[in-house]
């Protein structure tokens, strides 16, 4: 404590961070002014506080997941449904603390920063894991990419079979297939794709909060209101009987009842790009970690109250997406507008997600054949109405279309919403949240092979594999189910 007593009072007639240049001969020390907007990484000062950093982290976390959840509560009952949430959360909450401590390698205070997660993966545990690490990671993103594409279909139909339904009077049920809305939203994003980093728009993230607090806001709303009309709290303490499914049905939906939870908190892969936006003093670390019991308060709550009052309106019979399940019919324009707010969060997030994957593939072509004509060729091409003319490359056009077409195809083969859902957050549940995170506290702070600390972390490590083995097997197990049930590109809803 004594020691920032110091460099704080040192501050205030000393140029900022002096502690970094004392080793330097003293001629380094740039003007004074230099120093007020740069940190010791050479980067813009940072400026996040701890409510930026809470607000970044839950519009990372508040978004399609929270859908899912009425369901996922409907599978496991009144007892267990909470309880499995409190326990992901607590799981999550405690792995960001370990994960704040990987931003800077070595001293938590003057290490050297990592970006990215993987940037972290990789200076702190090294090559092998680091690209086992990237597979898991760009697996996780292109799953997401054909999740959001099924999900944003799913809520275009709904907006028009609501309306359908609105004119005949409920009369008409109202069938249609699914495979027109993918590949509209597909073409959007094929073009949306050759906007080179579309990610890093500075409004895009703005709209996609904005949206996703829309509906889950909605979704909340009217699972209160359905409650007040029906008089009573539905559902049931062991959750769907049964009767209504069969025994093993039963069994893996459970299962992938907590994929589906899982994939609500799954964000750790975002966390150190947050803590790069914080700025320090006090060390970035103990910051983000005041952030993630903030955000993670507010996610958990926010969850509960979508998913409980979602089961409560439905009882057993919860639709497996809370606002297209038709549990709603009115008032129509109200369940329009959430699901249209759905459909802009998913376009703009689906590219987020993309983004990471094409400047991999990007950099990973450039660096094999350097001298290509057809990679780094660039064509202009004059738009009208835009100054500048836009530069495309035959290449990046191809393979990035290409991404889009594959992700589509596959939503088109298998469009099971909770399924694929739970597939994601199975595959980066253990890995991205739980294992690599304990793997670089135990080497960033050395914990001593079976020590109770280290013991502790494994069971953790291993308690959380089996659950993510388990809702992998579920959600497999239930798209094989569905198979069965609906034929490949033709199904109707």
């Amino acid at each position: 404590m004594g020691e920032t007593a110091a460099a704080n009072n040192h501050r205030h007639h000393h140029h900022h961070g002096h502690q970094v240049f004392d080793v330097a001969s003293h001629d380094v020390v740039p003007p004074q002014p230099a120093f007020k907007c740069f940190d010791d990484d050479g980067r813009l000062k940072r400026t996040g506080t701890v409510w930026t950093a809470s607000a970044h982290i839950i519009t990372a976390v508040i978004g399609s997941g929270v859908l899912s959840l009425a369901w996922a509560i409907a599978q496991l009952g009144w007892i267990a449904g909470p309880a499995v949430m409190l326990l992901f959360s607590f799981v999550t909450l405690y792995s960001s603390t370990l994960l704040s401590d990987c931003y800077r390698t070595g001293d938590a205070v003057s290490g050297k920063r990592n970006y990215t997660y993987m940037d972290a993966v990789r200076s702190i545990l090294g090559g092998f894991k680091f690209k086992i690490c990237g597979l898991i990671q760009y697996l996780n993103l292109f799953g997401i990419a054909i999740g959001y594409t099924i999900a944003a279909s799913i809520s275009m139909m709904a907006i028009k079979r609501s309306n359908c339904f609105h004119k005949s009077g409920g009369k008409d049920p109202c069938h249609m297939s699914s495979n027109p809305y993918m590949i509209a939203f597909g073409v959007a994003e094929i073009l949306l794709s050759q906007v080179p980093d579309f990610d890093q728009i500075w409004w895009i993230s703005i709209v996609a909060a904005v949206m996703s607090f829309t509906y889950s806001a909605i979704g909340l709303a009217l699972g209160i209101v359905q409650v007040a009309a029906n008089g009573v709290f539905k559902g049931s303490l062991t959750g769907i009987s049964i009767g209504t499914v069969t025994q093993t049905q039963k069994i893996w939906r459970t299962f992938q009842a907590l994929g589906d939870i899982a994939f609500a908190y799954s964000y750790s892969v975002v966390l150190i790009e947050i803590q790069d936006t914080v700025r320090s003093p006090p060390a970035e670390s103990k910051t983000m970690k005041k952030a993630t019991k903030i955000s993670i308060a507010v996610t958990t709550i926010f969850y509960m109250l979508c998913g409980s009052m979602g089961y409560a309106a439905f009882g057993d019979a919860a639709p497996g997406n809370l606002l297209t399940g038709f549990g709603f019919y009115n008032p129509f324009w109200l369940l329009d507008i959430a699901n249209a707010a759905i459909v802009v969060h998913l376009i703009g997030a689906y590219q987020v997600f993309a983004q990471p994957i094409f400047a991999f593939i990007e950099k990973s072509v450039a660096e094999r054949y350097p001298d290509n004509d057809f990679l780094s060729k660039e064509f202009e091409i004059k738009i009208p109405g835009f100054k500048s003319a836009y530069k495309a490359n035959v290449f990046r056009v191809v393979y990035r279309s290409g991404f889009v077409v594959t992700t589509t195809v596959i939503s088109m083969l298998m469009p099971f919403f909770n399924d694929v859902v739970g597939i994601l957050g199975a595959l980066g549940f253990w890995p991205l949240t739980v294992y690599f995170p304990v793997e670089m506290y135990i080497k960033q702070r050395k914990v001593e092979k079976w020590s109770t600390r280290w013991v502790c972390l494994q069971m953790l490590s291993v308690a959380c594999l089996v659950i993510s083995v388990v809702a992998g097997v579920g959600s497999i197990a239930g798209v094989m189910l569905d198979l069965k049930v609906y034929k490949p590109f033709k199904s109707t809803y």
